[in-house]
């Protein structure tokens, strides 16, 4: 089939299926987009009030995948890469009162007292450990197993909160974290793994995946709107609400407010809860290992300041290990990542509540606890900002544990019975905003036949 008698249905507008429009239109594969809420962009929403840029989804990104730096090349002109201050190398991790910088090297781990002295011993002695069996393994049990409890309470599980709003012993490596999984398996250690593969070649495409932390100047949601742009509007139905979706002996039915077409392909990047609504013909059982997928659940509160008189913002900002017991997962410093967040001599600072593990509040409780965590953690006398501002998300992150195993199969199984329908979304490749703009581009390929 050529690709112009192609004609695919994407569900829902944001980044995932934004980035796999604008790559179908490139290869002339017609599409349309269909998107629920009258917004589009998914959770991605950049705001400006007196003085402040915040975000009321993600905040940044990391380029771990060369498809980032493809992406806003073509589209350069439109909108611009803002790479984060090279403060974002730097990051805090509390412990016991204070804030300590987390090491990022083999001398700093073994000065820092944020690991015990046992564990100390563990890191030096971590290249000489066999590599793990167990596919499943949490990644508590891993980090334990190759470098000890405290380096997981200090360094890992904040990492995991920060990334994942997550448990790090429901978490599993070969999911959620594969290049940090591959280390061990590869090379037998997470240390000699890491020099090993930074001695290897690379090719230039490869180069670009620098693993450094992005925005966009202005904020992210202009990447939606040159996208938008680029895509065309007219291709985008907003406010569609439920459709009703109906496979043929080729292709694809679709019916809906003012909708009756058909589709070669049906796109779907929805979460895992609206899976089985969008597509009853699938059944049940056929979709329950992809009803079962876990979400955080995650309130982010972005707070202004004119003036700052506290503690210095000279890093990406501070992450709290669930055993310190606080109510909040950590906070960015976007003001000192970014440019243009907040005015001259102020602080844009954004902080979460909630996540796998902590309750999550609403309202005067909410404000309440953030302004008495805040004094605390960033040495504020009184807690007056001139922006306070908070967005909840049901459905903020995917977490990846050993049922990830068995989603990924009843994904697979799925669009082998289904040709046509293909099932993404951050329920599957990853959940970070490189993640999703790879898979934008893998939907094309797989369209396309390439």
């Amino acid at each position: 089939m050529e690709n112009n008698q192609k004609k695919v249905a994407i569900i829902g507008a944001g980044i995932t299926g934004l980035t796999a429009a604008f790559n179908l239109k490139k290869e002339n594969i017609p599409f349309t987009i269909f998107e629920s809420s009258s917004h589009i962009g998914g959770v991605i929403g950049s705001h400006r009030e007196n003085g402040f840029l915040y975000e009321t989804g993600p905040n940044s990104g990391t380029i771990s995948q060369p498809e980032v730096v493809d992406l806003f090349d073509e589209l350069k002109g439109d909108c611009t890469l803002e790479v984060a201050n090279s403060a974002s190398d730097k990051r805090l991790i509390w412990k016991e009162g204070r804030w300590h910088a987390l090491p990022s090297g083999i001398g700093g781990g073994i000065t820092t007292p944020l690991f015990t002295m046992q564990d100390k011993l563990r890191i030096l002695g971590e290249p000489f450990r066999k590599k793990g069996t167990n596919p499943n393994e949490s990644l508590a049990d891993l980090v334990k197993r190759r470098m000890g409890k405290s380096f997981l309470d200090y360094a890992i599980d904040p990492f995991i909160l920060g990334i994942y709003a997550g448990d790090p012993s429901y978490i599993v490596p070969k999911y959620a974290l594969p290049k940090l999984y591959n280390l061990e398996q590869t090379y037998g250690s997470f240390i000699g793994g890491a020099i090993k593969k930074r001695k290897e070649p690379k090719d230039e495409n490869a180069k670009k995946a620098t693993g450094k932390v992005f925005s966009v100047t202005g904020g992210l949601e202009e990447l939606v709107k040159a996208l938008t742009q680029k895509i065309g509007k007219e291709n985008i139905s907003t406010d569609c609400g439920m459709l009703e979706i109906k496979p043929l002996k080729q292709g694809f039915e679709i019916k809906g407010q003012n909708i009756a077409e058909t589709f070669t392909h049906v796109v779907s990047t929805v979460n895992s809860g609206q899976v089985e609504k969008l597509f009853p013909f699938v059944g049940k059982e056929a979709l329950a290992p992809i009803s079962r997928l876990k979400y955080a659940r995650v309130t982010e509160v972005a707070i202004g300041f004119k003036k700052w008189t506290a503690m210095p913002l000279d890093a990406f900002g501070g992450l709290i290990p669930f055993r310190e017991n606080r109510n909040l997962l950590g906070a960015l410093f976007m003001s000192t990542l970014f440019k243009d967040r907040a005015p001259e001599g102020g602080a844009m600072i954004t902080t979460f509540v909630g996540g796998m593990r902590k309750a999550d509040l609403k309202g005067d409780e909410l404000e309440a606890l953030v302004a008495s965590e805040m004094k605390i953690i960033m040495g504020l006398k009184n807690f007056k900002p001139d922006l306070f501002k908070t967005k909840s998300h049901k459905w903020a992150i995917a977490q990846y544990g050993a049922d990830s195993g068995p989603r990924i199969q009843a994904i697979e199984t799925i669009e082998a019975k289904y040709p046509g329908l293909i099932l993404a979304g951050s329920m599957v490749g990853g959940i970070g905003m490189a993640d999703r703009i790879k898979q934008g581009r893998t939907i094309k390929d797989r369209i396309a036949g390439k």
